[in-house]
């Protein structure tokens, strides 16, 4: 009986974890609307995926593989002028980065090119499409407000025959740009604008990453997305609030072609970052300007800079699921998501040891020309990453702000008559330092105990700090980056020209980092805890062969606690 009613609470358990889409999708099942769930993730070659498209990206596929259905990956290439074949490779690399299996299913707008003319002219031939002369102002003009309804155009009542002409005539190039277009025969009173006779074709003499030369008249956006979806049987076009106004039309649109199974449209809402920088043409900008090194500069939050900065793919899906998916909007702050991939690589990644602002220490009694090798564990958080040697010798690097000739209280680091443990190794003891003329400390001196060696047992005293170091003998130097936002925060985003406060202390490079021998050998997007530094990615653009650069991906500290 007991086990009947733990069963019953986990069902219950499940049906109030579900989403809203979940739970319209479920419905559509039981009331066989749908037999295979198929979802899509449409982008627009326009720019490159930020953070925000993660979230559509993992809905959708993850909508899809719950019900055993299928994810498409299409491209919405209905705007030659904005496309590139650079966004349509980055988009592509970033939807398989993220684990979005779209298998063979990679398709285009443009593929469906020819049958969205037919479709065109199937309305026409239903007295439900026309080619209107207004320019585009006029247009406007006619359209109406949210309170006034909008007036017909002067050649709405133009006979089918004759837009079924003049539509041809669109399509062998006979008109010049922006002189015609074909709109849908609606309703010029709805009080949705949208609904008010929209354009859906225009003339456009634009040379297309796909199709060439082709065509000269293009598709609009509202036109030809549900007639993709519709082609390529989607039961769900899962998409972001500011198209539900545009849903009325997306309905007219399946319904007045007599696609069978139409999809059905749903609409969540949109992920807000704060404090970052998601817009296509300020990112455009601050690329064109110079102020970053491209749309994968670390310092960004497109998907292609957020790898490249040392990100992993399943940080960004546990983000995704802390966030959840509501039909509100809200913001979220970017301290949720450096805790996800803190907690990602805290057990999973090796903590080496990297002074990024050295000053020399020297162990006078540590016999001059030795070096001798420590055990130190990979992660002490798990064990299966195994021990490392560490070479250990009289010359030292620690970080400078671990020594300070006069501390304040409760600092338990080195300071002269001071003694501390060097991590994985001894105690050593300051007993005096060397300064250049202006006063910086050059070189730290102190006496080690043999007795005291890592893992030896000595319990004898206790020592209240421990400092990391790296052997002066066989140390290596790299590269670092330290990032922090490239958005003043105390400013805000945009400044009321609409240009973006840029924190011009955003990228600090550190030329001659000291590190353990074992870094200089690194792979591109190897990753890694710098002890007591933070978590450090090796750059998969500058880096070479012997010659690694390091990112850092997030500091060790962090401002966010996950709420029970």
């Amino acid at each position: 009986m007991l086990e009947n009613n733990e069963n019953k609470s986990e069902e219950k358990k499940e049906v109030v974890s579900r989403n809203f889409i979940e739970m319209i999708i479920d419905k559509d099942i039981e009331e066989g609307h749908c037999k295979k769930v198929v979802t899509r993730f449409p982008p627009e070659p326009n720019g490159y995926l930020h953070i925000g498209h993660a979230k559509s990206i993992l809905l959708n596929y993850g909508l899809a593989k719950e019900y055993g259905g299928q994810f498409n990956l299409r491209f919405d290439d209905t705007n030659p002028t904005k496309e590139k074949t650079e966004f349509v490779s980055s988009i592509t690399e970033d939807v398989k980065w993220l684990g979005a299996d779209f298998e063979d299913r990679l398709f285009f707008a443009s593929d469906y090119f020819d049958k969205m003319y037919e479709c065109a002219v199937k309305l026409i031939k239903k007295g439900k499409a026309f080619v209107c002369d207004l320019s585009a102002d006029e247009i406007r003009q006619y359209r109406g407000t949210l309170t006034e309804p909008g007036k017909n155009s002067p050649y709405r009542d133009r006979s089918i025959e004759e837009n079924l002409a003049l539509f041809e005539a669109m399509k062998n190039g006979e008109f010049e740009d922006g002189t015609k277009v074909l709109r849908a025969k609606i309703d010029m009173s709805s009080p949705n604008i949208n609904m008010r006779d929209p354009v859906i074709y225009r003339v456009a003499r634009m040379t297309h990453h796909n199709t060439g030369d082709k065509w000269c008249i293009y598709p609009m956006y509202d036109f030809a997305h549900p007639i993709e979806d519709a082609i390529e049987g989607v039961t769900h076009s899962i998409c972001t609030l500011e198209f539900e106004d545009h849903r009325p039309l997306y309905d007219w649109v399946v319904r007045e072609l007599e696609f069978e199974n139409p999809p059905k449209q749903i609409e969540f809402a949109k992920m807000y970052l704060t404090n970052v920088i998601t817009g296509k043409r300020y990112i455009k900008k601050l690329v064109e300007d110079g102020i970053v090194d491209g749309w994968d500069d670390p310092r960004l939050v497109t998907i292609s800079a957020l790898r490249r900065r040392g990100f992993t793919s399943s940080s960004i899906k546990t983000f995704m699921e802390l966030c959840g998916i509501s039909k509100s909007n809200s913001s979220v702050d970017y301290a949720m998501l450096e805790y996800c991939i803190r907690e990602d690589l805290k057990t999973s990644v090796n903590r080496v040891m990297a002074v990024l602002d050295p000053v020399k220490l020297v162990i006078d009694n540590y016999p001059e020309d030795q070096i001798e090798y420590l055990d130190a564990p990979n992660n002490m958080e798990n064990e299966e990453l195994g021990v490392r040697q560490l070479p250990f010798g009289r010359e030292l690097y620690i970080e400078r702000e671990d020594f300070m000739i006069e501390p304040p209280k409760k600092y338990f680091r080195l300071f002269p008559g001071n003694e501390v443990r060097l991590m994985n190794a001894y105690f050593v003891t300051c007993t005096s330092y060397e300064t250049d003329d202006n006063g910086n400390v050059t070189v730290v001196h102190c006496t080690y105990d043999p007795e005291t060696k890592s893992g030896s047992g000595f319990n004898a005293r206790k020592v209240k700090g421990t400092i990391h170091w790296v052997a002066a003998k066989t140390a290596v130097r790299a590269e670092v980056r330290l990032y922090e936002n490239i958005v003043d925060e105390e400013k805000g985003v945009y400044n009321e020209d609409g240009s973006v406060n840029v924190n011009p202390n955003s990228l600090t490079v550190i030329k001659d980092c000291i590190m353990e021998p074992s870094l200089i050998d690194a792979k591109k997007e190897d990753r890694f805890q710098f002890v007591r530094n933070g978590f450090f990615c090796v750059d998969s653009k500058d880096s070479k062969e012997g010659a690694p650069v390091f990112n850092r991906i997030v500091s060790l500290k962090s401002s966010f606690k996950i709420k029970k």
